[in-house]
């Protein structure tokens, strides 16, 4: 074995022990190595209690929101069908990367065949694409349900709900499908080993030999076209819900209004907050060490489907009180 640099391209130079097979030159791999988390070998497994115990929490709350929703008739509304949407979304989100991560940790299976690699990074930001799409439309469901409450049934009839939901399936699925078709055209040299847990773009598209500069600016359109655009949706809708609300007689009733769309409010933040901060370091951060790179490119992909069903949970009235009726109280 031979300590050998390598380097990727655009990315950091990473010292990592690997064979001479691995450093000589070849194009296409049939596989790709997963590392996991490059200088956090030794707490690999004490990582993965932590993923691990969030996936689980990830996975318990997103089913208790569908389950509760479906046998609640007095939930089928179009906030909690945007609701359901989104659990759909966290599960596949977190079960896109997870499985792979831990069999990392646990098992040492690094290998992923060039087909899967390329699949799950299309997956990864395609859910991604569609969970922020999600959240519009919840944006969408609180305007007209807080600026113009008379016509939300006729507005937002299950027709309309159906078409919304169509068009953030569509549009993150044919937006994101080029990235896959662009990362399977490059030749890939040099090496096979990707320094992440996970098949990210940026870290596949790295690896190719060719000028990459159309993945790259590909990426960039969706993220800016995606992100950006619904944030600002977000941004105008949330300005006019609290244009709506500072309008309100009394304070009671301002409070009681601002808490019917707190939950949405929250759930954004702890979606766009850390994917925002982890795309930030990707493009300035060159100087901050790869591992804190992984860990904040795993904590968007986890934190959120953990904290959503929690968090509506909690501050949802509705679900909260059909989720106690599942457990009678015993009397005294």
């Amino acid at each position: 074995m031979q300590e050998t640099p390598f380097c990727l391209r655009v990315g950091h130079l990473l010292p990592y022990s690997m064979s001479d097979s691995n450093t000589t030159d070849f194009t296409n791999p049939s596989n790709f190595i997963l590392i996991g988390i490059p200088g956090l070998e030794i707490a690999h497994v004490w990582i993965s209690i932590a993923f691990c115990t969030m996936y689980a929490i990830a996975i318990l709350g997103n089913f208790t929101i569908l389950f509760i929703v479906k046998i609640e008739p007095s939930l089928h509304e179009p906030m909690y069908y945007f609701l359901c949407m989104l659990a759909v979304s966290d599960l596949a989100l977190s079960t896109s990367t997870l499985p792979k991560t831990l069999s990392i940790f646990w098992f040492n299976s690094r290998e992923i065949d060039f087909s899967a690699c390329l699949t799950q990074m299309y997956f990864i930001h395609c859910f991604s694409a569609m969970e922020s799409g999600i959240f519009v439309a919840m944006a969408l469901d609180r305007y007209v349900a807080i600026c113009d409450p008379l016509r939300h049934s006729t507005i937002l009839t299950n027709h309309v709900v159906a078409k919304i939901s169509l068009a953030v399936v569509l549009r993150g699925c044919v937006l994101v499908l080029p990235t896959a078709f662009l990362a399977r055209q490059w030749p890939y040299c040099r090496t096979n080993i990707i320094p992440h847990t996970y098949c990210e773009h940026i870290a596949v598209v790295k690896l190719a030999c060719n000028d990459t500069r159309v993945s790259s600016y590909y990426g960039l359109f969706v993220v800016f076209f995606v992100t950006g655009l619904d944030m600002l949706f977000i941004a105008v809708s949330y300005t006019q819900i609290l244009r709506a609300i500072f309008s309100l007689p009394t304070k009671d009733t301002r409070l009681k209004t601002f808490g019917t769309c707190g939950s949405h409010l929250c759930v954004i933040l702890a979606f766009y907050i850390p994917g925002l901060f982890s795309f930030l370091m990707q493009l300035f951060g060159h100087n901050v060490a790869l591992h804190f790179h992984v860990l904040m490119a795993n904590i968007y992909l986890l934190v959120p489907p953990m904290l959503n069903p929690i968090i509506y949970g909690v501050r949802t009235r509705q679900i909260r009180d059909r989720l106690l009726r599942l457990f009678p109280h015993k009397r005294i």
